[in-house]
């Protein structure tokens, strides 16, 4: 296919804003200080360096964008994406790619407006992961520790130990011996 141009370029570049401002995980890395002091402006760069890498490589395969931005995400955030959300926000923008370069603008334009409504619906929430001391009963816990999913795709995650999501009540946080608190859910 033919490069995009400026004005395409430039729709494109809002649809990856778009997408990367309303993920969950970078939301909370972002939030929490996950990258420093300069978290938001290593968000704003990773738009830039994402739109940039599918300007300088022809046809990228879904599974290529997500081994990028799972790259992006762990050099830049200290943060290992194992909610199921990469395999999603590496297809939008792919979808998103490949719309832009046949033309379907007003396709793009819509869901960058969809995803601008979502962002402004609220932003996902991290709260402080309790301690073992906090919470006696460690009986209803996740029983699979090596099991890191649970189950349960972008429901289940295993998250930094300084920030949990608020989790659906069918789920259980487990904190492990290496410091990660490993999020379940219940059967």
């Amino acid at each position: 296919m033919a490069p995009l141009t400026s004005s395409t370029r430039e729709l494109f570049s809002e649809a990856v804003r778009a997408v990367l401002e309303t993920w969950p995980v970078l939301q909370i890395a972002v939030d929490n200080g996950f990258g420093g002091a300069y978290s938001q402006q290593k968000a704003e760069w990773m738009v830039d360096a994402l739109q940039q890498y599918f300007n300088d490589n022809d046809e990228l395969l879904q599974d290529e964008v997500e081994d990028f931005i799972s790259h992006l995400m762990n050099n830049e955030f200290d943060t290992m994406v194992d909610d199921g959300s990469l395999p999603q926000v590496a297809q939008k923008v792919c979808v998103m790619f490949q719309q832009c370069q046949q033309g379907k603008l007003t396709d793009v334009r819509e869901q960058i407006n969809q995803l601008i409504l979502k962002k402004s619906a609220g932003r996902a929430k991290a709260t402080p992961a309790k301690t073992p001391d906090d919470d006696e009963d460690h009986d209803d816990e996740c029983e699979d520790e090596e099991a890191m999913d649970c189950d349960g795709g972008a429901e289940g995650a295993s998250v930094s130990s300084t920030a949990v999501m608020e989790l659906p009540q069918d789920t259980s946080q487990e904190e492990q011996e290496d410091g990660w608190t490993l999020v379940c859910r219940k059967k």
